[in-house]
């Protein structure tokens, strides 16, 4: 592990998590709890074995992660997070909302993997009923379904199905995230190529947070109370194959 040889906090974070793949992988393990290798491999699209192994490597000689041999049925090793490692679950949500400035113009060849739904749903929307009957909506990007759970005022998402899901959104991610995020209403969203099955009115209750939220974070194209049209309108244009103009 290289070391910037400063003596200043920010460089000494570095030291320890600033190399490439180091907080995705942290991602992982806050995202999906203890993970075997071979969760962190399917969750980290891109990186070769060796360096994840060095990675883990490293991050445990920094106390970040730990090993423990699971018992059967399991029986293979499992990498949990410290409780320094968790610590840095609020600087992973801030790069988050830092981030969704970005998300805006994917690449063709971004991966995705639902798991990742839990940072823009958990930290951008909130319950607008928090008395109202708990609500589940089935997230189908393709792959591995998310569900988000919406009960006594907390929004969270967790990999699966739901039993009986009050709704289903089945599609591409960013149309996903964009209706749930108000960017396009339900008849917008469908024309663009999203499913939708049960009464998207429930949406109404999931709303963007007010402050420092999917509104406060949009890219500077995107005026705040427009509902996101120029973001739906790359939408539009990166389903349909045709670049889009310039905001």
């Amino acid at each position: 592990m290289r070391s910037y040889g400063q003596y200043c906090s920010v460089a000494k974070a570095l030291d320890v998590v600033g190399d490439r793949w180091t907080l995705l992988i942290v991602r992982e393990l806050l995202l999906q709890g203890p993970c075997r290798y071979t969760d962190l491999r399917n969750g980290l699209p891109g990186i070769a074995t060796n360096l994840l192994a060095d990675r883990l490597s490293e991050l445990e000689g920094a106390g970040l992660v730990r090993r423990e041999e699971a018992a059967p049925p399991v029986a293979t090793t499992l990498f949990h997070l410290t409780e320094a490692g968790a610590g840095l679950e609020p600087t992973l949500e801030a790069l988050g909302s830092w981030g969704l400035r970005y998300m805006a113009e994917p690449a063709d060849s971004d991966e995705f993997r639902s798991q990742w739904f839990a940072f823009p749903v958990g930290l951008f929307l909130h319950d607008a009923e928090p008395d109202g009957p708990p609500l589940s909506i089935e997230l189908r990007p393709g792959g591995r379904p998310a569900v988000v759970e919406v009960r006594d005022g907390q929004v969270r998402t967790r990999l699966g199905s739901a039993e009986s899901p009050d709704l289903v959104l089945e599609g591409p991610p960013r149309l996903i995230l964009g209706l749930l995020g108000t960017y396009a209403s339900p008849a917008q969203a469908q024309e663009l190529g999203l499913v939708i099955t049960g009464d998207p009115a429930l949406l109404r209750r999931l709303q963007p947070a007010a402050a420092g939220g999917i509104t406060g974070s949009l890219p500077s194209c995107v005026p705040a109370g427009s509902r996101g049209r120029p973001l739906l309108r790359s939408v539009a244009c990166s389903c349909s194959g045709v670049p889009c103009p310039p905001c």
